[in-house]
């Protein structure tokens, strides 16, 4: 009889998935369903980037290439970051990955022991705190409050902090909620942790995406540099989810690790999408920019309509491209109204208990759906909660 081991036990999924599942089961039945369960932008890749993919599978670039990443693409991501973030780094300092998790997997190999404790965002992306219990660590979760525009209670993060804390998590722009860390915040946090030995995770997949104030990284503060590891790539800002490819900057030292763990797992990302890649950071921002504005005003129009349904209260999201209201008002738990969504209504959302414990209370809807069917969905909510 085989058997899987106990560590695959402590793996969690992301319910999205579940939930995108059980919707084209009901619209293989024949019901109009919404989808705003995924975390995927409804744009298509720039043409630019897809002829640039296909011109170097046409040219050859189909075989093995180097485990830390082509280096032209790795002098592009370290210009592109070293302008965006304000900080100097080299290709030395890139390592390319197929999709941006395994940046949060190898780090978390490469760092961690048993026992080490993990200060990550609750609620925050479910595979931080899966990816903490696989290599035997202790998740140590410190609530983003909605009163924060759903940053720290700085004085609850820094009693979080302990000898034992070996890394700590933070992602602004940040998923679920569309919080944004503010800079006086992120200050205060590099003056706490400074010192301190201790590596920072910065996840900043939707850097790109800030609707109001400014998403600063900690890597830009005095004296954080050397021990913060910036993930970023693709998948959001260029609409190249399934194109896998992602990117880590982080100092030499887990760098070799990373290229170790890269060997041993993937040996290398494909070839072909990372000179779509370097097209994508060269080539025109103009469809970045537009598709950028299309999320603000659906975000504009969507948070909007959320407010006027009885029991929600939406704060306007800063950040990414989610909106994360308040449903205590509707007397229900946030998996009880999931499910009356979908299945009476067709309106496909995420229970905010899905992201951590402090996500009850909350639904997470994506707005990468036209404004048309947004507000279609606003229209069944009120039909099925009443209107304000």
């Amino acid at each position: 009889m085989i058997r899987t081991a106990e560590r695959v036990g402590r793996l969690r999924v992301e319910s999205a998935f579940e939930v995108l599942v059980r919707a084209r089961a009901l619209e293989a039945q024949g019901r109009d369903v919404i989808h705003l369960e995924i975390g995927e932008p409804d744009f298509e890749t720039p043409r630019a980037i897809v002829e640039a993919g296909q011109r170097a599978m046409n040219e050859g670039w189909t075989h093995y290439g180097l485990p830390q990443g082509d280096p032209e693409l790795r002098e592009e991501i370290a210009r592109y970051v070293g302008a965006t973030r304000g900080i100097p780094v080299g290709a030395e300092n890139v390592c390319v990955t197929p999709g941006a998790k395994p940046i949060l997997f190898f780090l978390m190999l490469a760092a961690l022991e048993p026992g080490d404790e993990v200060i990550c965002p609750n609620p925050g992306f479910p595979i931080y705190e899966s990816m903490i219990r696989f290599c035997q660590a202790t998740p140590v979760p410190v609530p983003l409050l909605e009163m924060r525009g759903f940053s720290f209670d700085l004085d609850r993060f820094r009693d979080a902090l302990s000898d034992k804390t070996a890394l700590v998590i933070l992602n602004s722009p940040q998923n679920p909620t569309g919080g944004v860390i503010p800079p006086e915040d992120i200050r205060a946090l590099a003056g706490m942790l400074r010192e301190r030995d201790v590596v920072v995770l910065s996840d900043e997949i939707y850097s790109r995406m800030v609707f109001q104030g400014e998403a600063r990284s900690i890597a830009s503060e005095p004296g954080m540099l050397d021990k913060t590891v910036i993930l970023d790539g693709f998948s959001k800002t260029y609409a190249m989810t399934g194109w896998r490819l992602g990117y880590g900057v982080m100092p030499p030292l887990l760098v070799e690790a990373v290229n170790k763990l890269m060997v041993n797992s993937n040996s290398c990302t494909a070839a072909f999408t990372q000179r779509a890649g370097i097209a994508a950071l060269r080539g025109p921002q103009d469809e970045v920019t537009a598709m950028v504005e299309q999320f603000r005003r659906r975000r504009d129009h969507f948070v909007v309509g959320l407010n006027t349904i009885r029991g929600f209260r939406c704060a306007m999201p800063a950040g990414a491209f989610y909106a994360f209201p308040n449903i205590a008002g509707t007397g229900l738990d946030s998996k009880s109204l999931q499910e009356k969504l979908l299945n009476e209504e067709g309106v496909a959302a995420l229970s905010g208990a899905s992201f951590g414990d402090c996500g009850e209370g909350y639904l997470r809807f994506s707005v990468a759906n036209s404004l048309d069917r947004l507000m279609e969905a606003v229209e069944r909510m009120r039909r099925l909660l009443g209107s304000c």
